[in-house]
Formats: C-alpha cells, structure tokens, sequence
C-alpha cells in the first residue's frame, strides 16, 4: 500500500478515537473486582512506593504509555509531547506502528532519535503488526525499527479483527505465528507481544511465553474497539454492517489478566484495554498484572500539551498511591496481595 493511503488511514483513526465513536460494547471487567477496605492503615501516605524495573530500567510507576499512532504531522507532536511527559513521571513509552517510517525507507519525525533524547531515560518500544512478518518484514527490518528510536524492546501487534473488519486489511495470517517464533529466537533484543483491543487468552498467552516473549500486552475489550474504528471509516455500507456485529467481541481486561497470572506465573504481563484510571490501575497490578498501560484515554491531553499529559499521569499515580493507602499496602509487592471482597 502506498505511504500516503497508511497516513491517511492511521489519521482517520485518530478522528475515529478521540470522536468517541470507539467504544467497546462490552465493559473491561473490573467493576466486579473490588478491595477490601483498610480503615486503619499504619503507613504514610507520601512514602508508598509504587516504583518497579522494567526492561533493565527503574520506573517510578508501574505504567506504560500504550501505542498511539497517526500520521506523521500529528505523530510528530503527539510522541514528543508522550517522551517528554514519559521522562518527566519516570513511566514507559510505546510507540505505535512504524511500518510507514519502513515504507519510506527510513524514520519519520516524531519517530527518530530525537524522540530518545527527549526520554533519556525511559524504556521505549519499537512497534510493527504481526501481519507484516509474512510480508517482508524480519530480522533486518526489527532492528531497523529499533535502532530508529534506540528503542529498549520491541512490540509486535495482534490485530487479526481489525484486519478483518478492515476494508484494505490483511486477512492472510497463514504462518504469521511460525514467523514470529523465528523473529522472536533470531532478534537479540526482548520482543513483547500485544493485542490493540480484543484481548489474550490464557492459551494464546501460554504459546507465546514458548516462543520466548519477554512479556504480553493483553489489551483487553473494554477500551477502543478497532471493528467500531474501521466500520466507523468504511465507505461500503456492507463493511459497516460487518463490523457493527463485533461491537462487543473480545476478552475483558480484568478476565485476561487474571486468567494469563494463572496460567502463567512467571511471565510478564502488562494489563491494558480500557484502563480508565488509578483504580483500576492498581486492580490490574492486584490481578496479577507487573504494568498497566493506557492509551485512548491518555490521548486527549497528548493532542494538548506535555503538560496536559503530566497532569493526567499525576492524577492516575495519586490514585493508584491513594488506593495502597487504603489496602495497607507500602508497595507493589503488598497490593498484589491486597484482599479482595468475595
């Protein structure tokens, strides 16, 4: 597909998003999931601490700014603005897909070193689409996308509703998972793989940790749904109707994540799909996520200012501290056994 028919679809699914015309039918799953209220705490709540390691780097928090993508113009605004805010709250940063800096034969702004010296210090994720890795896309081209931003991991995403609700879609997946396994053995960097909205199953999850993943992004249903983007999009009133039946598809975050813990209790999880504050935040950690990640709903301040995005994390951190203070929990070793009500 030609670079300007991507950029001009990867920026009508910012419209799309930030419109609110992509919501999920269903719910992410974790308004049943409640603490135990502690009415008597014995901890300051200035001192709980929420840092974790991730990637060979301490974070502050356990968050992880989610893919978002578009095309360059605003990609280039919108990274810069998510580096700085990433470097400033000590939190980690993902990118969304760079197959169109691969297209141009080399990175587009807000997609090149620049974005590392913004986020010194931060762990960054490079991000291509699973679908690529039967069309082209392999060893050279990883590394490509990681040296591009220095990148300390990267992301290959799942996306097989959106491909097939898609009306230009890649809906050819045959080898797509014999493809990754090699990826994953040859590319000497760790490969976390993520799903953008549909959710993991615990048996998907299983076969990828085989594979030799570093970590699993389950994305869960209850966040941005890209059937409702690509129906949203559709010219053809057939493609409309095709994607409106899956307005409800997927695995709710809070089931994902807790199903993968079970089945998985040494891989690394990052819980995201419709996270939509520090509350549920920290009931991710509790059910057995090590990072949250969050994008849609950060999206809206990222188009603002860095300060905008700042300002959101803070309010999204004091929660999750707030929400310790309230379980006894000094760390993040102690809220993942915070009580639950039955």
């Amino acid at each position: 597909m030609p670079v300007p028919d991507i950029v001009n679809r990867k920026d009508q699914h910012l419209d799309v998003i930030l419109a609110g015309m992509a919501r999920h039918g269903l719910g992410n799953g974790f308004a049943e999931v409640r603490f135990v209220h502690e009415a008597l705490p014995d901890l300051d709540h200035g001192k709980i601490d929420l840092g974790t390691d991730f990637l060979g780097r301490r974070l502050r928090a356990p968050l992880l700014i989610s893919s978002m993508t578009g095309g360059p113009a605003r990609a280039e605004a919108i990274n810069a603005r998510l580096a700085e805010a990433a470097q400033h709250l000590g939190i980690a940063l993902a990118v969304g897909s760079q197959r169109t800096a691969l297209a141009a034969d080399g990175a587009t702004p807000g997609l090149d070193m620049a974005l590392r010296l913004k986020a010194p210090d931060t762990p960054i994720l490079a991000n291509i689409g699973a679908a690529q890795l039967t069309r082209g896309f392999g060893v050279d081209e990883a590394r490509r996308v990681l040296d591009m931003i220095a990148a300390d991991a990267l992301i290959v995403h799942l996306n097989p509703l959106q491909e097939a609700c898609q009306p230009e879609g890649d809906r050819d997946w045959w080898g797509v998972g014999a493809a990754l396994e090699a990826l994953v053995k040859a590319l000497d960097a760790p490969v976390v793989v993520k799903e953008t909205g549909a959710g993991l199953s615990a048996a998907t999850a299983r076969r990828l940790f085989a594979m030799g993943v570093t970590a699993v992004d389950v994305a869960g249903a209850g966040g941005s749904n890209w059937a409702m983007v690509e129906g949203a999009r559709a010219e053809d009133e057939s493609d409309k109707v095709h994607a409106a039946a899956f307005a409800d598809w997927g695995i709710p975050t809070a089931r994902a994540i807790a199903e993968i813990r079970a089945a998985c209790p040494g891989g690394g999880i990052i819980g995201s799909g419709g996270i939509r504050d520090g509350v549920e935040a920290a009931k991710a950690i509790r059910l057995g996520a090590d990072m949250v990640g969050q994008a849609a709903g950060v999206l809206t301040a990222a188009t603002i200012s860095t300060e905008a995005v700042v300002a959101h994390f803070q309010t999204v951190i004091r929660q999750m501290r707030t929400v310790c203070f309230c379980t006894g929990s000094a760390n993040l070793t102690a809220l993942r056994k915070a009580p639950l009500q039955a």
